[in-house]
């Protein structure tokens, strides 16, 4: 069974949504949501993830073994969402074998040109499409 990782920070709403999405598509994988806090861990558990943790240390150690990685695209920058995500986090995430699929939110400090404006739902519905489409091709 293939592992996914949802990390997110803040409310976890994103997150949250992000792991609606993926077990609406009932998907052969294992959801494991990590937190950069507990409120951010306790909302992706309540949409539904397999498995949950909060923190740093979580980060580096489910990253190591994912198959996909899901969330904002902050997690691979140091210091982002208000300071949530440290360093050794972004690290873990950005050298981690697994597919990241990242979405792009205007408070991170990162802009990718030519990515055209969506709404969070729309954004999160076409991240769990494609992480449908490289479980299931």
């Amino acid at each position: 069974m293939k592992k996914i990782v949802v990390i997110d920070g803040q409310g976890g709403r994103m997150g949250a949504a992000l792991v609606a999405q993926l077990k609406a598509l009932d998907l052969p994988a294992h959801i494991i949501a990590v937190g950069a806090n507990s409120a951010a861990t306790a909302a992706m558990l309540k949409a539904g993830a397999d498995a949950g943790a909060t923190g740093e240390n979580p980060v580096i150690v489910c990253c190591e073994n994912a198959d996909l990685i899901l969330g904002p695209m902050g997690i691979i920058t140091a210091n982002a969402l208000l300071g949530e995500i440290t360093p050794r986090m972004a690290a873990a995430v950005s050298e981690s074998r697994a597919q990241k699929l990242l979405i792009p939110v205007n408070r991170c400090s990162v802009t990718v040109v030519g990515v055209r404006e969506l709404s969070l739902g729309e954004y999160v519905k076409a991240c769990a499409q494609q992480a449908q489409e490289l479980l299931c091709p």
